[in-house]
């Protein structure tokens, strides 16, 4: 794996934040926690936040799982912790499979502080505190060396935004050394960077000295039950002078990276962002590079057979046009264009699936038509089933629409 400075990745332990309900993913957050929601056909969104860590070296990480964990500790035990061969270190740990004693998380901070006792007898120089539910890729290390050259207390990963879009997000102002100076949540007229237009964003990403982490957050506890990191410790920390750096993430590049991929980071929050991202993978150029071999996005590959089509008939033949197909997807007779199939998806003779994302194990049956819609893990589609044609059929089925216009199938109640 690419490391590009030595021994920073060896002398930093990871938190990864994985708690997130992602309601406006719903229906397919329902039965998971935003992280566990699939993501390229066979990654799970939570792959992209690990790979980053452990292609940059940092090999000790717990992820701090809350709301709808079942998936997500799974995913962890049965893939990270298993073929890294570092079960010990990435492990998923939550309130729910934890002692009685330990309460949901409040806050950000409060996740971290429920489990101080990781940092404490970490025996690391640095601490990350990443969030587990974002698209991208960064070489963790150059943030770390970044934060070292400044003796900074906290870097955050900022990233640069225009303007017009920067009030959506928690917003920095810095000096002419990139040293924050002020902090606004969702602020409606943000404060651009020095010398730019652009704005300095929050990315949720950040380093702290082991000593200084430990430090603010017992002063953080005194204050604030539902200790937040962007709400209390970095308002706190800039209050008592502490050195507080913004990293522009455009800065950061990772082994084998394109220029067009530089700077790409989705949050995939809502279903037409999740929709959009995905569909971007099958572009001729996508600005998601995932055949980048010298920086790999990592998951369970599972024991699937190679995904194959089946018939070449007149009217009857199996086609993959412009799609993603993973592993152990049978096309039989039927027609597959601009979409992603996750494992072990088959689609029966004389169907056509356009513009659509679906799931592990998703049974298309004969004669369906589907286009621009998204199909939860294990669905059956019946014989003749028509979705993305017919606005109020597909309400009247129970389909959730988006405002794009995206039909939503989700999983029936067992």
């Amino acid at each position: 794996m690419y490391n590009s400075s030595g021994n920073i990745g060896a002398n930093t332990i990871a938190m990864v934040l994985a708690g997130g309900k992602g309601e406006r993913l719903s229906p397919l957050t329902m039965r998971r926690a935003k992280p566990s929601v699939s993501f390229g056909g066979k990654y799970k969104i939570i792959d992209f936040v690990l790979s980053n860590l452990f292609n940059s070296g940092i090999k000790r990480v717990y992820i701090l799982t809350q709301y709808r964990a079942y998936s997500l500790n799974k995913h962890i035990r049965e893939s990270w912790g298993k073929w890294t061969g570092l079960g010990e270190f990435f492990v998923a740990i939550s309130p729910e499979t934890s002692s009685d004693s330990e309460e949901w998380f409040k806050g950000t901070a409060d996740a971290i502080l429920q489990y101080l006792r990781f940092v404490e007898t970490a025996n690391a120089d640095y601490v990350a505190v990443f969030g587990g539910d974002h698209i991208y890729k960064m070489d963790v290390t150059q943030m770390i060396e970044y934060h070292r050259m400044n003796r900074a207390d906290i870097t955050i990963a900022a990233l640069e935004v225009p303007k017009e879009d920067a009030s959506r997000f928690g917003v920095f102002s810095v000096d002419d050394d990139n040293r924050v100076i002020g902090f606004a949540e969702k602020p409606k007229e943000p404060v651009t960077i020095p010398g730019r237009e652009t704005c300095f964003a929050s990315m949720g990403n950040y380093i702290f000295p082991t000593k200084k982490l430990i430090e603010v957050l017992l002063e953080g506890k005194k204050r604030h039950e539902d200790l937040d990191f962007g709400k209390h410790v970095i308002p706190m920390m800039l209050e008592q002078g502490d050195r507080v750096f913004a990293y522009n993430f455009n800065d950061n590049l990772v082994a084998g990276m394109k220029s067009e991929e530089r700077g790409y980071w989705k949050d995939v929050g809502t279903l037409d962002s999740y929709y959009e991202a995905n569909m971007d993978l099958i572009h001729v150029s996508p600005q998601l590079n995932l055949y980048n071999y010298k920086w790999p996005i990592l998951t369970n590959q599972g024991n699937l057979p190679p995904a194959k089509t089946v018939f070449d008939e007149e009217n009857r033949r199996g086609a993959n046009i412009d799609s993603y197909v993973t592993g152990g997807c049978i096309t039989s007779g039927s027609i597959v264009r601009r979409s992603i199939l996750g494992p072990m998806c088959k689609i029966n003779s004389y169907s056509q699936v356009e513009d659509s994302i679906l799931f592990e194990n998703v049974t298309v049956g004969r004669h369906a038509k589907i286009k621009r819609a998204i199909i939860d893990k294990g669905v059956i589609i019946p014989d003749g089933t028509t979705i993305g044609y017919d606005r109020e059929e597909d309400l009247k089925q129970g389909y959730t629409l988006t405002e794009s216009g995206i039909v939503v199938v989700p999983r029936k109640d067992k």
